[in-house]
């Protein structure tokens, strides 16, 4: 295994590095926090050109034909620097099931379109019980005619008021092993019967509630075999959830960045706070949890890559990654004092996404039961 980066991964780093910072600042982040579009549709066109949501879509389809590594790199430089947008739950969650599993006519229409940034994907996946697993899908879709008719409601669907298409999990069939039975639709969001509420969240991440009230699908949109979408929706969530893991990756860079140098500007007590033990300590554990964060994300961003059996890893990778991002952001609101904990301080944005990104695709204890159960337990 070798995780050093290409010259390309290192073209591509930097030039979203300066792309985030220049076009996104601080200010532009609270600005879109307040938005109703929760994006900058000017940024996201931008985005476009630099091929961005193509990276891992086929050439054929007008994508960069790249790998899940090289979209790592731009996650972790997106979270580094906060950058609001449905970018993460198109490009590496609703996306990759249309990659994998849709038919070639859906691929033909929707890919190019994506990789071009005219169309916006989110997955409507969550239900009441906010899980993960295929038990926690009751949503029903029925086959009637040329098309399924969707009743249910989903919940905590990111960026849904900004989609042009809802990828939806539903079930298809009842009865048997939980994970039998589910079927993936690519639905036009503004189709009839379709109800979209969003919700006030801690980090302003635009979750919403999506209520299918009688919603006729052509048969031609299902994504994949009927009743055969986990193992689809399974791929998806893992890519997904190395993406979110970059992005937390990145938050916590940009943390341990602030803390080093504000302890290396801020007087107390007559001398700098960083020549305290008490701090030098919290900026070891900083750098500490950060480093080893990355590590097992690109160790499992490289197996999910190379199709390895990888599930306990990327499982491992959140686990860590929900406690150490949450770690960090304390340690570097404690560093920062009293000004750190007010909303016009930039360590307030990564603490509140830390908190938002703690549940999303699973929180600590889901992730340890599957690695729990990787270890036969």
């Amino acid at each position: 295994m070798n995780l050093d980066f290409t010259e390309e991964q290192d073209m591509l780093r930097n030039s979203a590095r300066q792309f985030v910072s220049t076009e996104c600042t601080k200010a532009k982040v609270r600005e879109l926090e307040k938005s109703k579009e929760g994006y900058s549709p000017e940024i996201w066109n931008k985005m476009a050109e630099l091929g961005w949501f193509g990276l891992m879509i086929p050439d054929q389809y007008n994508g960069m034909g790249m790998g899940l590594l090289d979209l790592v790199v731009v996650f972790e430089e997106v979270g580094r620097n906060i950058l609001p947008s449905p970018f993460l739950v198109s490009a590496a969650l609703a996306t990759p099931p249309i990659v994998e599993a849709g038919s070639e006519a859906l691929k033909k229409e929707f890919l190019p379109k994506i990789a071009a940034g005219e169309l916006i994907l989110t997955m409507a996946l969550t239900e009441k019980s906010a899980g993960y697993t295929p038990d926690c899908v009751a949503m029903k879709a029925e086959a009637k005619g040329d098309n399924f008719v969707l009743n249910g409601t989903k919940l905590f669907v990111e960026y849904a008021t900004a989609a042009n298409y809802l990828v939806v999990v539903a079930r298809t069939k009842s009865g048997g092993k939980p994970e039998d039975g589910i079927t993936l639709f690519l639905v036009d969001a503004k189709t009839s019967g379709i109800k979209i509420t969003p919700f006030d969240t801690t980090a302003a991440d635009k979750q919403c509630e999506v209520v299918f009230k009688d919603v006729n699908v052509p048969k031609k949109n299902v994504i994949g075999e009927v009743n055969k979408g986990w193992p689809v929706v399974q791929s998806a969530l893992r890519k997904a959830t190395i993406a979110k893991c970059a992005e937390m990756v990145g938050g916590m860079a940009a943390i341990q960045d602030m803390a080093v140098a504000y302890a290396k500007e801020r007087v107390q007590y007559g001398q700098l706070i960083g020549t305290y033990q008490a701090i030098q300590h919290k900026l070891a554990d900083l750098y500490l949890r950060t480093i080893m964060s990355k590590n097992i994300l690109y160790e499992a961003a490289w197996m999910a890559q190379e199709g390895m059996d990888c599930d306990w890893k990327v499982s491992t990778c959140k686990a860590w990654c929900n406690e150490a991002y949450k770690l960090v952001t304390e340690d570097g609101v404690h560093i920062h004092g009293a000004i750190g904990t007010t909303k016009d301080h930039d360590a307030s944005l990564y603490y509140r996404r830390a908190r938002a990104a703690y549940s999303i695709f699973g929180d600590t204890e889901d992730h340890r039961e599957v690695v729990a159960k990787s270890m036969g337990l």
